[in-house]
């Protein structure tokens, strides 16, 4: 293993490669010339993914890793991961761009938040995979309890759900963290979890989630990005765009997709109930 710490950039990495690739044993060479060729595919692929696309092991690439100065692959994905997800700015920042944009009356910013809800809306149909919203909701209509998880701007997207599901007359159960209070052991094998999370990513989701699919529940994933790191919990990732003004991100096409759900979900586990 390198002696020296991890690299702490993707520039560092590919700088760290050049250095050793000469000395490189040929298992680990291949490794290096795969990710030195394919940095965008790091973020989102397993290491079994990365191995079988390289023509090594799962274990080459691992102690490739571990020359370059990681732990292990984790380590070195939540590199690329922390460099394609989208870091937005603090609220003050945000209202000063907002301020510095001329935007005076309310009105007008209305018109711009109609503006980016409508763009969010159109782009809703090109980043929901079709295929997988539909083994989403089967999924979910078979649960025996629907878990639903989604903290800070998520918090209204899985409230909602919890609402409208329960209406329904789905099985349902809200996490909402508070007092941190952890029910992850009220998950169930036979249950499903909805995790909800997007850039800046909660961990507390991302755990809740992974401790779910542990439990043996199937877990399904709102959120903003391949790259998210509720990628390797579930293949059901529904990847939803919102559009922004001055920073600030609508809801609109989430909370579509969160509707699109319930009535889906609602309407297949009733036509379950009525045919058993």
């Amino acid at each position: 293993m390198d002696a020296r710490p991890a690299p702490a950039s993707i520039e560092e990495l590919l700088d760290r490669i050049v250095e050793v690739a000469d000395d490189l044993p040929k298992r680990l060479r291949q490794c290096a010339d795969y990710v030195a060729a394919n940095p965008e595919r790091i973020a989102v692929s397993t290491v079994a993914e990365i191995a079988e696309a390289a023509g090594v092991q799962p274990s080459a690439c691992m102690r490739f890793c571990q020359v370059l100065g990681f732990s292990g692959f984790s380590q070195m994905q939540r590199l690329f991961r922390d460099a394609y997800a989208q870091n937005w700015p603090d609220y003050a920042t945000r209202l000063e761009k907002l301020r510095e944009s001329g935007t005076g009356s309310p009105t007008a910013l209305l018109a711009e938040f109609i503006d980016a809800g409508r763009t969010s809306l159109e782009n809703l149909a090109t980043t929901v995979d079709p295929d997988i919203l539909e083994s989403a909701i089967e999924v979910l209509s078979k649960a025996r309890m629907v878990h639903i998880v989604g903290l800070r701007r998520a918090f209204s997207v899985a409230a909602y759900l919890a609402y409208a599901f329960e209406k329904m007359n789905v099985p349902t159960m809200l996490h909402d963290c508070v007092g941190k209070l952890d029910s992850r052991h009220a998950i169930r094998a036979g249950d499903a979890v909805i995790a909800v999370t997007f850039s800046p990513y909660s961990s507390e989701t991302v755990e809740l989630a992974d401790a779910g699919r542990r439990a043996g529940a199937d877990v399904v994933a709102i959120t903003d990005s391949p790259a998210s790191p509720l990628r390797p919990v579930t293949q059901l990732l529904l990847t939803v765009s919102e559009a922004d003004f001055g920073d600030f991100r609508s809801l609109s096409a989430t909370l579509s997709l969160a509707v699109t759900l319930v009535v889906a979900v609602g309407t297949t586990a009733a036509r379950n109930r009525e045919k058993g």
